[in-house]
């Protein structure tokens, strides 16, 4: 079990590396260049895993089936509720994370992001968790996003939200398509608090005037690292740490819609693991034209 943590702690220092030198950067018009915010994605910036919505995007345009997009949800329902701490299912989310971008062409997948995001995921965003990056925006700060999803799709998201780049599952390429391998691991947990760590090193930022947000206990390395932290839709253990330890929370749900938001949510590695059924169709339906 020791070298199993340890292959861990290495295979998250990695993945960190990847996430900060792939993040894309643009200086604000009046920086305050020791200070930044970043943010978790899924059901922090928002509604439901972005992974889980591109997936539906795939498969209106016929390229799997609604069993598929089924197995999918419930997948990513199961390592929420089971996998997060768990050896298997932590190896099982690796492996089938490689199956997402397996022999699909790097422009391919961001050209479908891009379609999806702006019919599907674009209606999606929290206005609130929206006008706080924008705050940060404002006072001449840089905001990233920090998420499991792959680092092409969350930087699709983060251009269309206006906001400074993405830090996100880095998959290695070879002349423009994925080979099926991750540099390093998911950015998941402690990776993305390597990857915060990264990136400061790399730009020079004061990590205790920095702020990161997130709804999710998984978080909590990140969430720790900086200066400033604030729960966003928090999930039942992040809300109570939030409590303990006096950060602030803001909760942007109400009613039915908090209900139907956790149907679709997948946190960090689970969102990716779920990218199963979405990678199966892209390679299935781009193979032939590689």
């Amino acid at each position: 079990m020791r070298l199993i943590r340890r292959r861990r702690e290495v295979e998250a220092e990695i993945a960190g590396e990847a996430a900060a030198a792939a993040a894309v950067t643009a200086p604000p018009a009046d920086p305050d260049l020791e200070a930044a915010a970043f943010f978790d994605v899924d059901n922090t910036m928002m509604r439901g895993a972005s992974i889980y919505h591109f997936a539906r995007g795939l498969a209106t345009r016929g390229m799997f089936t609604t069993s598929d997009l089924f197995k999918f949800a419930v997948g990513q329902a199961v390592f929420r509720l089971r996998g997060n701490e768990n050896p298997e299912h932590i190896a099982v989310a690796r492996e089938t994370a490689l199956a997402f971008v397996a022999g699909a062409k790097v422009d391919d997948v961001v050209r479908l992001g891009e379609e999806i995001y702006d019919e599907v995921m674009a209606d999606r965003i929290w206005g609130g968790t929206r006008a706080l990056a924008q705050s940060h925006l404002d006072a001449g700060q840089r905001v990233w996003l920090v998420t499991a999803t792959p680092v092409e799709l969350a930087r699709v998201i983060a251009q269309r939200l206006g906001l400074t780049g993405a830090l996100g599952t880095v998959a290695e390429t070879r002349d423009g398509i994925y080979t099926g391998r991750l540099v390093g691991d998911l950015l998941h947990g402690p990776a993305k608090a390597e990857a915060v760590r990264a990136l400061a090193r790399r730009e020079g930022l004061d990590l205790t005037r920095c702020t990161a947000y997130s709804d999710s206990a998984n978080d909590l390395p990140m969430l720790s690292l900086v200066g400033n932290a604030m729960a966003i839709n928090p999930d039942t253990e992040l809300r109570e740490h939030a409590r303990k330890v006096g950060w602030p929370i803001k909760d942007f749900r109400t009613g039915r819609k908090a209900t139907l938001t956790a149907l679709p949510i997948a946190a960090g590695v689970g969102a990716v693991a779920g990218g199963v059924a979405a990678g199966i169709a892209l390679r299935r339906h781009y193979r032939p034209h590689l």
